[in-house]
């Protein structure tokens, strides 16, 4: 199984990219993660390069590419000011218009439980774009602001259960669906 992850945060050291480095250290060998870092190099949106018979922008190219090559998506997102970032949005904005997403199994890492507004607005943005949102995949877990790096996560039994709990959904999600394996 190949997932791709994005954290929603261009920090080098967020919680959502040390969640997902932890994550990525939970999966057995024949799970393929790879943590997309080429959020900040997306053009910002313009539905005017976003048209029939265009190149597309490079980066777009290689995000669309990455995700259809991947059997699932990872996201791990902040909150900022109630919503989404405006560069993982802005991302999701270049996949509106491509068949990369549809139907494809999705897991959300919240990494603070008290922002829940960003959340469901990207579950809300997600199902629009139809796809699949996967069942005991989308959870939020207590890491933001206790200074935890993928070592310090992986070192919290509970927390390394529920990531473990992710892959596993995941897993049954991609293989029942026919995907990979």
């Amino acid at each position: 199984m190949r997932l791709l992850a994005i954290s929603g945060s261009l920090r080098a050291h967020s919680s959502n990219g040390e969640l997902l480095r932890a994550l990525v250290r939970v999966c057995a060998p024949e799970i393929e993660v790879e943590i997309y870092d080429g959020l900040a190099s997306l053009p910002h949106f313009n539905p005017d390069l976003d048209q029939d018979g265009m190149v597309l922008p490079s980066p777009v190219q290689e995000l669309r590419r990455k995700i259809a090559e991947s059997d699932g998506l990872v996201i791990s997102s902040p909150e900022y000011a109630h919503g989404v970032p405006g560069s993982l949005k802005n991302a999701l904005d270049w996949l509106v218009s491509g068949p990369e997403m549809v139907y494809k199994p999705i897991a959300l890492l919240n990494p603070s439980p008290r922002s829940l507004h960003a959340h469901a607005s990207l579950a809300e943005t997600l199902r629009t774009m139809s796809t699949t949102l996967v069942d005991g995949a989308c959870i939020a877990l207590p890491i933001s602001g206790r200074g935890l790096d993928a070592d310090g996560i992986l070192s919290q039994p509970e927390l390394r259960a529920q990531l473990d709990a992710v892959i596993r959904a995941m897993t049954a999600t991609t293989v029942g669906s026919g995907r990979s394996q």
